[in-house]
């Protein structure tokens, strides 16, 4: 289902709802979908798009296709604050004064970013990839500049929470997981539901523990606990922020869910086929991607780890399999 950008265009969804495709440069998810929502005083956006001159200039004009102008925005929505979604939300602010909100947790991480100096960054990253059993090579590798945090958002919302969207009634739907505060949106009347990452119609988003070897959280145990709280919606249709729409939310859902307790079973009894117990570098190596591991350049490695090791925690959690101490980290299969 992954479209180029070039064949995007902006489109009126009916019920004062339009898209607005927004490329994301050198990234293979093309484009994030930019939704705007009618209101009695102003458009509210979900999600911004990429910080990139040529997103920026997407977003506008995309919104000025559809009759709007970014300067009468009224408010910007964050489903999580990864860059393809919150990058243009500072630039939307500047322009129109608009307000930007994210759930609190994600907002705790854009600050924690904020105030972290690349420098003990790049070593902080480099000790935990080590943890996880990468050699000198893949950490020399993998530790590089990161992208600009994304800005303050000016309102915290929680679970529950009606957005500020006068004459029209979304209320947030806290799904964590993808992100400690990803959040979808459901649009009570019309019945639709923004759904960010969480709930992509093709493939499943990304789920990784950062640091790997973090025991005080479960992303991907929040993640299928999330998939089942958007399930109670029904056969509703999702807006997600890539690919298409698609009319069935708690359908794909399910698909998902079971796609991960497949996967933590493969992934059970690999561990329980292992002579001793493996890293997380071993581990991911082992497992099955969209190509090779041999095959996958440095940044999808680091993330392959990252999604390994949430479902070796989940796998822990569950009392299936334990880690031992020391460095680097190892998991076996529960004695």
């Amino acid at each position: 289902m992954r479209r180029a950008f070039s064949t995007q265009r902006p489109e009126d969804l009916g019920g004062g709802v339009w898209s607005v495709p927004v490329p994301i440069p050198g990234n293979p998810l093309g484009y994030t979908l930019v939704y705007a929502i009618e209101s009695a005083r102003g458009p509210v956006l979900v999600d911004a798009g990429w910080n990139h001159p040529d997103a920026w200039e997407a977003l506008t004009g995309g919104l000025a296709a559809v009759g709007m102008d970014v300067a009468e925005v009224r408010g910007v929505v964050v489903t999580h604050f990864h860059p393809d979604h919150a990058g243009l939300a500072g630039q939307v602010r500047e322009r129109s004064g608009a307000w930007i909100a994210m759930h609190e947790a994600d907002t705790t991480v854009v600050r924690t970013f904020r105030a972290f100096a690349d420098g003990p960054h790049s070593d902080a990253h480099s000790d935990m990839l080590r943890r996880a059993g990468a050699d000198s090579d893949e950490v020399a590798a993998l530790v590089s500049g990161r992208p600009e945090p994304p800005a303050l958002p000016d309102r915290e919302v929680r679970d529950g929470e009606l957005i500020d969207l006068p004459g029209r009634r979304l209320r947030v739907i806290w799904t964590p997981g993808h992100s400690p505060g990803h959040i979808c949106l459901h649009l009570e009347d019309a019945d639709r539901v923004f759904t960010g990452d969480h709930v992509l119609p093709d493939i499943t988003p990304h789920i990784g523990i950062y640091p790997y070897d973090r025991h005080d959280v479960d992303p991907l145990g929040d993640f299928m606990a999330s998939l089942r709280r958007v399930m109670e919606l029904g056969a509703i249709e999702a807006l997600p922020a890539h690919e298409v729409r698609f009319p069935d939310v708690a359908r794909r859902a399910a698909e998902i869910l079971d796609h991960h307790e497949e996967k933590l079973q493969t992934l059970a009894e690999l561990l329980a086929e292992a002579a001793k117990p493996l890293t997380i570098w071993e581990v991911a190596g082992r497992m099955t991607w969209n190509r090779p591991w041999e095959q996958l350049p440095p940044m999808l490695r680091g993330m392959a780890a990252g999604e390994a090791a949430a479902h070796l925690r989940t796998l822990e959690v569950r009392a299936l399999v334990e880690r031992t101490e020391g460095e680097p980290v190892r998991f076996g299969i529960h004695s």
